[in-house]
């Protein structure tokens, strides 16, 4: 939910911490009235993914995600996250914040959907097909996106363990946790900040 996007923990993919990650929005778009751009969040999270110190420091854990929270660009927050094989976070959003993240060691795989769902007041919604997208990240490749954007991220190395770099503005107020069958997506819980901090 955390430099990385929120951690986003789930049931089937705990996280460990090792101390204290809409459509796509377009990379010059505003994050509001004041605050960085979403190209800003990518050029931040592609700067620190780049210190090779930094990611070396970042304790790596076989069994679940690791993280070390950092301060983000203009008052937002960052994450580093490593990820040992076979981890992911599930399908979520973010809310009302925007992101981006770049992939610092290993390779991740996103699956996002590129349609803008309601905010609120849904528990299940069916999808339209078309939606789905997928990419492939490797090290120094990144990722932005607005505010409400829902995926998931995976590392489904065998055996190589990712690790990233996330940062988030405004600071993440909630992160929404869904469910997916086929075309149908279903709100599962919403997590706040004492969740995962």
């Amino acid at each position: 939910m955390s430099v990385p996007s929120p951690p986003t923990p789930t049931p089937a993919t705990p996280l460990t911490s090792a101390a204290a990650s809409t459509p796509a929005a377009p990379p010059t778009s505003r994050t509001g009235s004041s605050g960085p751009t979403v190209a800003d969040l990518l050029a931040f999270a592609r700067r620190i993914a780049g210190d090779a110190a930094l990611i070396a420091s970042l304790p790596l854990d076989p069994e679940g995600r690791t993280w070390l929270r950092l301060a983000g660009p203009e008052g937002g927050e960052a994450w580093l996250i490593g990820w040992p094989p076979g981890t992911g976070t599930g399908w979520h959003d973010h809310a009302e914040s925007t992101g981006a993240f770049t992939v610092a060691a290993g390779t991740l795989r996103e699956h996002s959907l590129a349609a803008r769902l309601p905010a609120d007041g849904w528990k299940s919604l069916e999808l339209d097909e078309g939606i789905d997208r997928t990419r492939q990240l490797t090290p120094g490749q990144g990722r932005a996106f607005g505010r409400h954007h829902v995926h998931e991220v995976l590392n489904e190395s065998a055996h190589e363990h990712a690790v990233s770099v996330h940062a988030y503005h405004p600071p993440l107020p909630r992160i929404r946790r869904y469910s997916r069958t086929g075309a149908v997506l279903r709100l599962e819980q919403t997590e706040h900040p004492e969740d995962w901090r």
